[in-house]
């Protein structure tokens, strides 16, 4: 399976880690809010409604980041604005430890989001235009399992940390703790290359940031953008709406305890971890979108089985593992698909536009299911609205040409952009 891995040239390699450690410490950074929100409830006394507003301001303002950082890595080059973004949300966890209040909690919460979500944007340019084509699906879809090692590591930080100091210094030494991807920084000035392809563009063209947007909304580039835009809104909308209620729906309607354990959270990470590789694997194998409509068709049959099928606690815990697996193969395919579709020039913008739009239109998700169930059971809503998503997934991919060998460069913008292409015309 990682075979690959001994084929790539020092550079890949260190790009890779480089790229791969950012997107680790960026789970950490983020998946510790949802560990902490009990301990921030009890310091401030403040509503769930308010604590849920922390989610929902931090993931629209990732989103925004996103797409500015995409713009910037193609003004001032992938690797500047990679240092830039690590900087921004190390900095800005860090000083979440030290918030005396909700508001302030909420200013710096916003921005730590900013940064994350910039430096998604920017890694994954800088991955795709460095991996060779040949193993590009399979190293960017490897490193989006990085989201799981963070997330496991940002589980068992709260297990030490809750478990060694008083509820309310714990937290914020885990906060405290957020400056530590800053260490990043150096890795990536001593060992990663600006990329070939960014280089070349930036050499040749100087025009203004707004002709970039502009660029991506073009006649030859708008058909490309709303449905990539559209397959990022399917992607995150199915995802937020299963994964933000489901715990709530297998406990108050399935009255299963076995979800509020560690082995619930162990089963869905490693599974969320297997799913990124496998489908890794599947990208340069059977091509970007059979992976994806393959993963979204399960999804819709998993999320069917799982909420309507009569199963009991032990089986729910063992039958999360295809419900994590299926849900992280389209996430982790999105990133090669989406760099293959844009020249150098617009490639951070268009990433970054298609990525992040989907993420701001997907928070409508949730809401949907919160009002759907006053109507009718958790269940159903839950499975209607991804089901919904995820058709949206398998009717985007389908409008998206195969884009499986392709060569980043200019060049793409030359290519047949109409519909599905076969593997040999992408050569």
């Amino acid at each position: 399976m990682f075979k690959w891995f001994s084929e790539i040239s020092g550079n890949e390699r260190r790009t890779f880690w480089a790229c791969f450690g950012g997107w680790a410490l960026d789970s950490l950074d983020v998946q510790m809010f949802s560990l902490v929100i009990p301990a921030i409830i009890a310091e401030w006394s403040i509503n769930r409604t308010q604590a849920g507003l922390v989610s929902g301001v931090t993931l629209v303002a990732s989103a925004l980041g996103g797409w500015i950082a995409g713009m910037l890595s193609d003004r001032l080059g992938r690797v500047k604005t990679l240092q830039w973004t690590v900087a921004f949300f190390a900095v800005f966890t860090f000083l979440c430890a030290f918030a005396q209040n909700y508001p302030q909690f909420l200013v710096l919460k916003t921005l730590q989001g900013f940064g994350f979500g910039g430096e998604w944007a920017a890694g994954a340019v800088l991955m795709a235009e460095t991996i060779r084509n040949e193993h590009r699906g399979k190293a960017m879809g490897s490193v989006q399992s990085a989201w799981a090692v963070g997330w496991g590591a940002a589980v068992m930080l709260y297990a030490l940390m809750f478990s060694l100091l008083p509820v309310e210094t714990a937290w914020r030494v885990m906060f405290g703790i957020g400056l530590v991807p800053a260490l990043l920084i150096l890795y990536v000035r001593r060992g990663v290359q600006e990329p070939t392809p960014a280089r070349d563009t930036r050499a040749r063209h100087d025009e203004p940031a707004s002709g970039v947007i502009v660029g991506i909304f073009s006649p030859k580039m708008l058909r490309i953008t709303l449905i990539g835009a559209l397959l990022g809104v399917g992607a995150h909308g199915g995802y937020y709406a299963l994964m933000t209620w489901l715990p709530t729906f297998l406990k108050s309607e399935r009255h299963l305890s076995v979800l509020s354990t560690g082995g619930y959270l162990a089963v869905v990470i490693i599974a969320f971890f297997c799913g990124c590789l496998v489908s890794a694997q599947l990208l340069d194998r059977i091509g970007r979108r059979k992976t994806i409509l393959t993963f979204a068709i399960c999804c819709v049959i998993t999320v069917i089985a799982y909420l309507f099928l009569p199963l009991g606690n032990t089986a729910m815990l063992f039958f999360g593992f295809p419900l994590g697996f299926f849900a992280a193969g389209i996430p982790a395919s999105m990133g090669a698909l989406f760099n293959e579709l844009y020249p150098s020039g617009m490639r951070g913008t268009g990433v970054g536009f298609c990525y992040n739009f989907g993420r701001v239109v997907s928070a409508g998700f949730p809401v949907l299911v919160g009002h759907m169930s006053a109507s009718m059971s958790l269940g159903t809503a839950i499975g209607i609205d991804a089901a919904l998503a995820y058709a949206i997934v398998v009717l985007s991919v389908l409008m998206l040409p195969e884009t499986r060998g392709r060569v980043l460069g200019e060049a793409a913008l030359d290519m047949d952009i109409r519909g599905p292409l076969s593997h040999a015309q992408t050569r």
